[in-house]
């Protein structure tokens, strides 16, 4: 599926809607650019699974943890792992393979340890478009 998105809401929303079908298990991996909108569309997505605290990218704590939403909610930014090995030392494994939801910020760069099937989120610009404007694919692996 592709999704455009003429302004920040907009990806709020997409995200917040894919958020809310959501269930126990899903793996969505998130791969854009620096500054596409990986961090607002990780607040819609967990907007949409009911969690009311702040959701900030966890850049140096590699993974968030969200309990309080309808689903434990498992929130990782790998942009700085150097190996994808280290993210055994956070849980990875446990937090995929659980009863909850992982986003990962920056799949792409842990893409040998990812599982076998996930949601695939791919944000990009297109300047012609417009500054605000947005590309979202989403598509299931």
């Amino acid at each position: 599926m592709e999704y455009n998105s003429w302004k920040p809401e907009d990806t709020y929303e997409i995200a917040r809607q894919l958020g809310e079908q959501a269930k126990v298990g899903d793996v969505f991996c998130l791969i854009g650019e620096l500054g596409v909108g990986k961090t607002l569309f990780s607040q819609g997505f967990a907007a949409g699974l009911d969690i009311k605290e702040s959701v900030n990218s966890p850049t140096f704590t590699i993974v968030q943890e969200y309990e309080e939403g309808r689903l434990p909610f498992y929130h990782f930014d790998v942009y700085r792992i150097e190996d994808s090995e280290e993210m055994e030392e956070v849980g990875f494994t446990d937090m995929i393979y659980g009863e909850g939801v992982c986003l990962i910020e920056w799949a792409n760069l842990i893409e040998d340890i990812l599982p076998e099937h996930y949601t695939k989120v791919i944000i990009s610009k297109d300047l012609d478009k417009g500054f605000d404007y947005r590309m979202i694919q989403v598509e299931q692996i």
